[in-house]
């Protein structure tokens, strides 16, 4: 009830809006309802038995789910499986510094073209473009994290007879997942972005596609509705994501209050 008390700003603005933009009429501005309305009309207006999904939103909004958090899974593993290496062994970390310096710095979206040339328009594309764009917080998280353990506990876990790879699974991993937790919550939402900018790019179905086929048509509410939708649907995703990650990290929740 308390996080809900402090939500009172968005229907604040919704009425706001809606106010202004009647007040104005200006067709590229629609109120709320209105978005609201098309926002029903295109995406849940279907059946109880399809969770109230229409056609419309089983060939464009379930694909770019699919190709966003498929993207975001790939990126994850290869970024926390590399970022715990490199963060372990300081001798790979800088051999690579340069590399990854140079890579995080190149925005994702230039090298669509350049996907587009390799893969051609399809999963493969996306994927690839998602990817690029995503595994860069989770990587350098991740060897933060790494990095940043206490030598006490790998030393303890030296003394009790550890392998290197129970040290890994049981000391090294534990005490860097609040850092990598963080560079996946941020690779999140880069996923939720750059999943739209490819499905643009190159995409016959999809979220961004379906705005960008509203924006050549002039259907103002559908290009409206769209960005609501991708609003709502980065909200949900996050939110979800901060009660796994609380439910997770308990452990380090009750550690800091202690301290």
């Amino acid at each position: 009830m308390r996080s809900l008390a402090r939500l009172w700003l968005i229907p604040a603005v919704i009425v706001f809006w809606e106010l202004v933009t009647r007040q104005l009429e200006n067709t590229d501005f629609p109120p709320p309802t209105t978005i609201v309305s098309r926002m029903y009309d295109l995406w849940f207006s279907g059946p109880a038995a399809r969770l109230f999904l229409t056609d419309e939103a089983m060939d464009n909004i379930l694909p770019s789910l699919g190709r966003m958090f498929s993207g975001w899974l790939l990126a994850s593993v290869i970024g926390v499986v590399l970022g715990v290496v490199l963060g372990r062994s300081r001798v790979a970390a800088d051999y690579v510094n340069a590399l990854i310096e140079f890579g995080r710095a190149i925005p994702p979206p230039l090298l669509l073209p350049l996907f587009l040339a390799l893969f051609r328009a399809g999963l493969q594309m996306q994927l690839a473009a998602i990817v690029f764009g995503v595994i860069w917080p989770v990587l350098l998280n991740s060897m933060d994290g790494a990095r940043a353990v206490d030598r006490t506990y790998t030393e303890t876990a030296i003394v009790f007879g550890l392998s290197k790879a129970q040290r890994l699974r049981q000391v090294v991993i534990p005490a860097a997942s609040p850092k990598i937790f963080a560079g996946l919550r941020l690779s999140l939402s880069l996923a939720l972005i750059l999943m739209v900018i490819s499905e643009v790019f190159g995409s016959t179905n999809g979220i961004g596609y379906q705005m960008l086929v509203a924006q050549r048509s002039f259907e103002t509410p559908t290009v409206w509705a769209t960005i609501a939708l991708l609003g709502v649907l980065g909200f949900l995703v996050n939110t979800l994501f901060v009660l796994a990650e609380r439910r997770l990290l308990v452990w380090h929740q009750q550690a800091t209050r202690t301290l």
